[in-house]
């Protein structure tokens, strides 16, 4: 298999199993009644630092007022409230309420137990992660590796 055809099976593995994830979460987002949006952003605020409307927006790759439009829908049903920003005045940052946890939570068990990783061994799926990461942000410096085992190790 000379470059570009491995390039092309690494982007059809790639889409095959987007298709399956996103699949499976459409599934679940329509039995919690939300769109694949609301699903998406449940998730993204739920992976990381309280985030603002306009990061949460960067992430879902949408303009800041369609981000704001469905933040305004899920705080109507209760999963997200919006509170003062620790350090600007101006921002305010959204949060998951117990009801939006509970839901993340549920989220995080359905995808855990029909993760396509889990087909792969705990040492395949370190390995797997690190070469991800290396391709998202670039080649690790020296010593990189022993970063990858103990990040996998704080996600038991």
């Amino acid at each position: 298999m000379d470059d570009r055809q491995l390039t092309e099976e690494l982007y059809d593995c790639l889409f095959a199993i987007r298709t399956r994830v996103h699949a499976e979460l459409k599934e679940l987002a329509r039995e919690a009644g939300l769109t694949d949006t609301q699903a998406d952003a449940l998730w993204r605020l739920s992976r990381g630092p309280e985030m603002t409307a306009r990061r949460l927006a960067d992430l879902l790759q949408c303009d800041a007022s369609t981000a704001t439009s469905m933040i305004d829908r899920l705080e109507k049903r209760g999963l997200v409230r919006r509170v003062p920003h620790p350090v600007d005045r101006r921002a305010k940052v959204i949060q998951l309420t117990a009801e939006g946890c509970a839901l993340r939570d549920r989220v995080v068990q359905h995808t855990t137990e029909h993760s396509p990783f889990a087909l792969l061994d705990r040492e395949s799926r370190l390995r797997l992660h690190a070469l991800l990461r290396e391709v998202i942000d670039g080649p690790r410096p020296a010593g990189g590796a022993a970063g990858a085992e103990e990040s996998g190790r704080e996600q038991q």
